[in-house]
């Protein structure tokens, strides 16, 4: 496999969070940069371990909550939006939505040695943006139960097995799936 194939969304992701990382100082700064490393170190690890699948999972699974967060807070605006600061569009957070995005996606791929490290950073950054007075504690638990939920449908395990049951008009037995 080519290793470029999958660059350009990492390489505009790196840029977009260096140009907002650079406008903020002190503790905001370290927020925002774990906002963009989170996410685009659970691609790097995805590609540097030759999971195909995982990227597309992780590309699949961040433009779904990308979406589905951007539009949320478009919808609550009128009502839900308005920052402790003053600002507009705070519910639910894009930050906490984009770095629970590759918590989660670390999480359901690659299991909870990964996903634990992830969760705790993206707890940092949802804590920080609450004492930035950036959000409200429901933007940021809105947002990072979006992102897990939004995982759950998008991401699955890699080498997963799968055994339920399937009961049809003729027959009752097992069903046996594996991830490879």
């Amino acid at each position: 496999m080519r290793k470029t194939k999958f660059l350009a969304p990492l390489l505009l992701a790196c840029g977009l969070f260096s140009n907002n990382a650079s406008a903020n100082s002190g503790s905001e700064l370290s927020s925002d940069v774990i906002t963009g490393v989170v996410p685009i170190g659970a691609f790097a690890y995805a590609y540097f371990t030759d999971d195909e699948e995982g990227q597309k999972q992780w590309l699949r699974n961040t433009l779904a909550n990308q979406l589905i967060i951007t539009s949320a807070r478009v919808a609550f605006n009128p009502s839900l939006g308005k920052r402790p600061n003053g600002g507009k569009y705070g519910f639910p957070s894009g930050h906490v939505g984009f770095v629970t995005s590759g918590a989660s996606f670390l999480q359901e791929r690659y299991g909870w040695k990964l996903g634990v490290p992830a969760y705790m950073l993206s707890a940092y950054v949802a804590a920080q943006r609450v004492r930035d007075d950036h959000h409200h504690w429901r933007d940021v638990i809105a947002s990072g139960v979006l992102s897990f939920g939004i995982a759950k449908l998008f991401v699955t395990p890699q080498g997963a097995t799968y055994v339920a049951p399937a009961i049809g008009p003729d027959f009752i037995g097992m069903r046996w799936e594996r991830s490879f």
